[in-house]
């Protein structure tokens, strides 16, 4: 009964210092875990400053491009670069025109397949 009395009294003698333990472990998990959050926050935080001034950047190439297009498409600058080529308009000699095919509809297309189909000399009625 005195070994029994011996341990219970270890256990209630270490019993206050293993919570005093406990709580400095949490504060200390808790302290690491704020401080580890704070730094991934900052380091979001730079990746999307960099991220942003990429954009600007992407869209400012963007729209000097596009002005750039706009410049070589105009016509005026397709003129002189013609010119500069030593290209000039064409005579109207030069151009040969087509004739467009006649464009049948669907219902017309149906009268045609029909009267094809009748003998010779009948007539539609």
């Amino acid at each position: 009964m005195a070994r029994m009395q011996k341990e219970q009294a270890a256990i209630i003698r270490f019993g206050p210092a293993l919570k005093a333990l406990f709580l400095c472990l949490l504060i200390a998990g808790s302290a690491v875990g704020y401080v580890w959050e704070k730094s991934q926050v900052h380091q979001l935080g730079n990746q999307i400053k960099a991220r942003e001034s990429r954009l600007a950047q992407v869209r400012s190439d963007n729209q000097a491009l596009v002005d750039q297009l706009a410049k070589l498409t105009s016509p005026v600058m397709l003129e002189q670069r013609a010119r500069s080529l030593g290209l000039v308009p064409a005579q109207p000699r030069q151009v040969v025109r087509l004739p467009e095919a006649p464009v049948i509809l669907a219902d017309q297309q149906m009268t045609l397949r029909q009267l094809a189909g009748r003998p010779s000399g009948a007539m539609p009625p």
